[in-house]
C-alpha cells in the first residue's frame, strides 16, 4: 500500500501542444529528489479529458522508464467507454505501472448498481491494482461508501479509492465503512490538499493532492512531521497549504493556474494546456505570485 504523498502530475506541453518530455522529465525527477511517496500520470491535472490514446501510451510508457521504479507509479486510465477504460488499464500494467486509477464514468449521472456494473466489469478484465476516482463535481455522480465496499470485497484488485469530495465527512465514512471493516489493505486518500491532515488523523493514508506539483517539498516535510508527531511543524506547514489552496480558484477549470504556480516555482515550463483552455491573464498570474511570495 503506498502511504504519503502521491503527485497528480502535471502534463507539460509545448507551443504546439505536443508532450515535451524534456521538460516532463525534468519535473518527475523535481518531485522524486522532494521526497513524494508516488505519482499519478494522466489525472485531472494531467488533461487526460484532452488527450488522444496515443499520446497517453507515449507518456505512460515514458513515464515508467523514467522513474524506473523509485516511486510506485499509478495511471489515470478512466473514460466513459469501459473497453477503452480495459484497454489503457493492461497497456499501463505491460509497461511496469503499479496501479490504475479510473473516474467514475461522466456525462451520465449511474446510479449505483451501474457503476457497481462498470467496476466489475474493468476489475474483471485486467490484473492490474485498481484505485476507483470519486470527483463528483467532474463526473457528477458519488459512489457511495456501501457500493465501494461491495467492490472491494468482491474484486481483489480494487485496493483504494482517491475521494475528491470537499467535505472530510464522505472519506471518513469510506474510512469507518470500507477500510476498517475490510479484511485486506484498501487505501483511502484524500484528493484536497487541506484535508491530508484530517484524513491521515482520521485513519487514511494519504493524499493525492496537485498542489505538491508546486511545493513537493512541503508536502514530503509535513507527511514526515506527522510520522514524527511534531505538531508544531504540523501546524506550520498545514497553515502555508492553506494559504496555497487559493491558487484553486484563480482559473476554471483550476490546472491551468496550478500549472502556472509550478512555472513561477523554479522550473521555468511552459505553462501551455490543451485546447480549449487559453493562458492565464496578467492579473491571474499576479494573483498566483501573491500567495507563492505568503507561503516562502
Amino acid at each position: 500500500m503506498i502511504k504519503g504523498i502521491i503527485t497528480p502530475t502535471i502534463t507539460v506541453f509545448d507551443q504546439d501542444q505536443k508532450i515535451d518530455f524534456k521538460a516532463t522529465e525534468e519535473h518527475i525527477e523535481k518531485l522524486i529528489e522532494a521526497g513524494v511517496n508516488g505519482i499519478l500520470f494522466l489525472g485531472s491535472i494531467g488533461e487526460f479529458f484532452a488527450m488522444t490514446s496515443a499520446e497517453k501510451k507515449k507518456l505512460i510508457s515514458f513515464a515508467v522508464k523514467t522513474v524506473n521504479k523509485r516511486v510506485p507509479v499509478l495511471v489515470g486510465t478512466g473514460g466513459t467507454a469501459a473497453e477503452d477504460v480495459i484497454e489503457l488499464t493492461n497497456f499501463a500494467g505491460a509497461e511496469g505501472a503499479d496501479g490504475a486509477a479510473v473516474i467514475t464514468p461522466y456525462f451520465f449521472q449511474f446510479n449505483q448498481q451501474t457503476l457497481y456494473n462498470y467496476y466489475s466489469h474493468i476489475a474483471q478484465n485486467t490484473d492490474l491494482d485498481l484505485y476507483i476516482y470519486n470527483f463528483p463535481a467532474r463526473s457528477g455522480v458519488n459512489i457511495s461508501p456501501e457500493t465501494v465496499f461491495e467492490l472491494a470485497r468482491d474484486y481483489d484488485n480494487i485496493v483504494g479509492i482517491k475521494d475528491t469530495m470537499d467535505t472530510i465527512s464522505h472519506t471518513r465514512e469510506l474510512i469507518q465503512q470500507v477500510k476498517k471493516p475490510l479484511e485486506k489493505d484498501f487505501a483511502v486518500y484524500s484528493g484536497f490538499d487541506e484535508y491530508f491532515l484530517p484524513n491521515l488523523l482520521n485513519g487514511g493514508d494519504g493524499l493525492i493532492g496537485g498542489l505538491s506539483n508546486v511545493a513537493p517539498g512541503l508536502f514530503a516535510d509535513f507527511y514526515s512531521s506527522y510520522q514524527k508527531g511534531d505538531f508544531n511543524k504540523i501546524k506550520e506547514l498545514a497553515n502555508k497549504i492553506n494559504l496555497m489552496m487559493d491558487i484553486y480558484s484563480i482559473s476554471d477549470p483550476f490546472f491551468p493556474a496550478i500549472k502556472k504556480a509550478v512555472s513561477l516555482s523554479g522550473s521555468n515550463l511552459n505553462a501551455a494546456c490543451k485546447e480549449p483552455v487559453g493562458l492565464l491573464t496578467d492579473e491571474q498570474i499576479n494573483n498566483i505570485k501573491k500567495i507563492l511570495e505568503k507561503v516562502k
